[in-house]
């Protein structure tokens, strides 16, 4: 694969109902290679897994050059689609969206998951028109994951999620995004309404205790993101070994089969 074009274009190919693409997020270029020799045909940014790793929390904590830079070193260290969380778009305004996404393409990235949060969905669909013009300046078909986040937020009357998703997903789409993202729905039948309802690829995030990828394919999901739960495990094994060391002066906590020079050599 040679061009950023190339990989845009893979990345959208990627994206089939009935035969998801899953993405193991990452925050750094080891997680990136890691994934990469597992098998991945594209990588993934977390945007809380980045902002843990730089010493800030989640929700636009992150400075956007450190996102920039983060976001390059990962496009740099795999020959794969690589697809960014760029949050909200680290802007107040439509523009400054617009400007994030440029930076976000001249680092090598070829997607963007942008979400809106409790905005007002014309507001973000401006924000996701913006990003699309940017990506047209660049000649970067880019692939734009609208995330709608009320199911996530809790934002409403329950009864009145599933409707107003669709409804979010329809006006995003016809601003110019690729697929939609609605995290924080795991019930078989409510996924399976969403596939159904948009037009779409259906983008949802999984995890421990949520329908397997297979479960998932035939509800017709299109994209499943692990999002920060890589991240959260790998944390969770550094907590428990620091903890082991510090109360007991014991090590085997930290036993693992990938050692110094696996890490190494993924590296050269």
């Amino acid at each position: 694969m040679t061009t950023q074009q190339d990989k845009a274009a893979l990345l959208h190919d990627l994206h089939r109902r009935g035969e998801p693409l899953v993405l193991a997020n990452v925050w750094d270029a080891l997680g990136a290679r890691l994934v990469a020799a597992a098998g991945a045909p594209a990588i993934a940014t977390a945007s809380a897994s980045a902002s843990w790793s730089l010493g800030v929390p989640d929700h636009e904590g992150l400075d956007l050059a450190d996102a920039v830079a983060l976001i390059g070193r990962v496009a740099r260290t795999v020959d794969l689609p690589v697809t960014a969380d760029i949050e909200s778009g680290y802007g107040t305004t439509a523009a400054e969206v617009g400007a994030t996404v440029a930076a976000v393409l001249a680092a090598g990235a070829v997607g963007v998951n942008l979400e809106d949060g409790t905005r007002d969905a014309a507001e973000h669909a401006e924000r996701i028109a913006a990003a699309r013009a940017a990506a047209d300046a660049a000649g970067v078909p880019l692939y734009v994951n609208a995330r709608t986040d009320g199911f996530l937020l809790g934002l409403g009357e329950p009864e009145g999620r599933l409707e107003e998703a669709v409804r979010r997903a329809e006006e995003y789409l016809a601003a110019g995004a690729s697929g939609i993202f609605v995290p924080g729905v795991r019930d078989p039948g409510t996924i399976a309404a969403l596939a159904a309802a948009i037009p779409a690829p259906l983008n949802v995030l999984a995890g421990p205790g949520a329908p397997s990828v297979a479960e998932l394919a035939a509800l017709g999901v299109a994209r499943i993101s692990l999002g920060p739960a890589p991240a959260l495990a790998a944390y969770g094994v550094l907590r428990d070994g620091a903890a082991e060391l510090y109360r007991t002066g014991r090590y085997d906590g930290l036993a693992t089969p990938f050692g110094y020079a696996d890490a190494n050599g993924l590296m050269q």
